[in-house]
């Protein structure tokens, strides 16, 4: 007997209920927030949820431990030339200084501007994230080793041109060092520009070396999450096999600015142990004060995985056929692993956020992606004495999302049968109540790995 064909797109919805927690701030410190329903909302944003995913899966993988166990992982950072130096540095033996310069003016060559070579702290860091595969540094260094003779003479030139580039750009008041790409625009603005003389280009063997330790590869992350670098026209973009939708509170959101006082422990020493009251008095007052802004609430949120464009990012990685199928299923598995388990980690320690686990974990298939944000456009009213009062926000959403797939699936046929998770013995017995009424569009699961079979 065949199985019958998956459907393209798997939808999971989790509800949370999270309290005195600060996971994501703005840039003034404060939680953020949306306004949908005509009421204000606490909101945990996709880019948050997403990064908490990645590294999730990405840790297990390294550790070799769950389905990706030993696989191929990506890294997004700006110091690919300092990793790459690093390994020039301890596998090839290269004084520290000169594989410094050289990683940067290899890749720098390549198209990736840095900051400003006036500035310590940002002069060996691309201006952008990067995110390509953990071995990319080791594979540049590899290669400049190989290779050394030539682009260590190649280096020089580069240097020299670019040194005589930023002394005319310096005593004509512009820029201090323009990036290779903008020198060789310059240099065709013809005589008497900020730039005639044209930086030597990277010879392209060793081009198209560094454009393939860059490459996305077999980087079951990146094939997941996607990435976008502009700055690079012939290096591939991914486009993500996942969707992730921001979290936001069911309830209206509600908001505790906490104050604080931490003590100075070399102060209360002192103070405890003062033969004279007057040095006590000195002694008085806490160490540091502040306030802290902190929310509560039952969260929603939604992702979904393409498996079509997951098997496409795995195909153009290089596998095969058969290779990308079973690849596919194993990133989907971890995918759907790390969506229930990983918590961003801001205030981790002082609040024990990532501790919690969802109220209700909804999966289904289908042959396109199902947002169930709408069923929570009425904020749920938890007041035991409004006439339209649902008591607790938990239980409440549970029944509203529940009964929405209901409703959704009997007009949507390609709605396969939900499963559902739970770590909360209160939602457990709304489960319940769904499957006594004889619903047929809901299962109970006591594992992740039964989420998405």
């Amino acid at each position: 007997m065949t199985e019958a064909p998956r459907s393209q797109f798997l939808s999971l919805h989790v509800l949370e209920t999270l309290v005195a927690v600060l996971p994501v701030r703005d840039e003034n410190g404060s939680p953020k927030s949306l306004v949908y329903g005509g009421v204000e909302r606490h909101m945990i944003t996709s880019q948050a949820r997403r990064r908490a995913e990645r590294v999730h899966a990405r840790d297990r993988a390294n550790a070799g431990i769950g389905a990706l166990a030993g696989r191929s992982t990506g890294l997004r950072t700006r110091e690919w030339a300092l990793i790459t130096a690093k390994s020039l540095e301890t596998d090839h033996g290269w004084d520290r200084a000169e594989a410094v310069v050289t990683a940067r003016a290899v890749i720098e060559a390549v198209g990736l501007k840095f900051g400003d070579p006036a500035k310590k702290t940002v002069a060996n860091l691309t201006k952008v994230l990067l995110f390509a595969p953990a071995d990319t540094g080791t594979r540049i260094a590899a290669h400049i080793q190989e290779h050394a003779d030539e682009l260590l003479t190649w280096r020089d030139g580069y240097l020299q041109v670019q040194d005589e580039v930023r002394k005319k750009t310096t005593r004509k008041g512009g820029r201090a060092a323009p990036a290779p790409q903008e020198a060789e625009a310059g240099a065709e603005e013809g005589p008497g520009s900020a730039a005639e003389a044209t930086l030597p280009p990277l010879p392209k063997p060793h081009r198209d070396a560094v454009l393939f330790a860059i490459a996305p590869r077999d980087a079951i992350d990146i094939a997941l999450y996607g990435r976008f670098l502009a700055e690079i026209a012939d290096s591939p973009n991914v486009d993500g096999a996942v969707q992730s939708s921001h979290a936001f509170t069911v309830q209206e959101a509600e908001q505790v600015d906490d104050f604080y006082a931490a003590a100075d422990d070399a102060k209360l020493h002192r103070k405890r142990n003062a033969l004279d009251f007057l040095d006590s008095a000195d002694d008085a007052g806490a160490g540091m004060t502040g306030y802290q802004s902190l929310i509560s609430g039952t969260f929603y949120r939604h992702a979904v995985l393409d498996r079509a464009q997951l098997t496409t990012n795995l195909r153009a990685a290089g596998m095969t056929e058969a290779e990308a199928a079973e690849t596919a299923v194993d990133a989907e598995k971890e995918f759907v692993n790390a969506f229930v388990e990983a918590f961003p980690e801001a205030k981790k320690n002082s609040t024990a956020s990532t501790g919690s686990l969802p109220a209700l974990v909804l999966a289904f298939e289908g042959t396109r992606p199902y947002n169930y944000a709408a069923a929570f456009q009425r904020p749920i009213d938890e007041s035991p004495t409004s006439a339209g009062g649902e008591g607790p926000a938990g239980p409440a959403a549970v029944r509203r999302l529940l009964a929405h797939h209901a409703f959704v699936s009997e007009r949507r046929p390609d709605l396969t049968a939900a499963r559902v998770l739970t770590y909360d013995p209160q939602i457990d017995v709304v489960v319940k109540e769904f499957e006594v009424a004889g619903r047929d569009d809901v299962a109970s699961v006591t594992e992740i790995g039964e989420l998405a079979p």
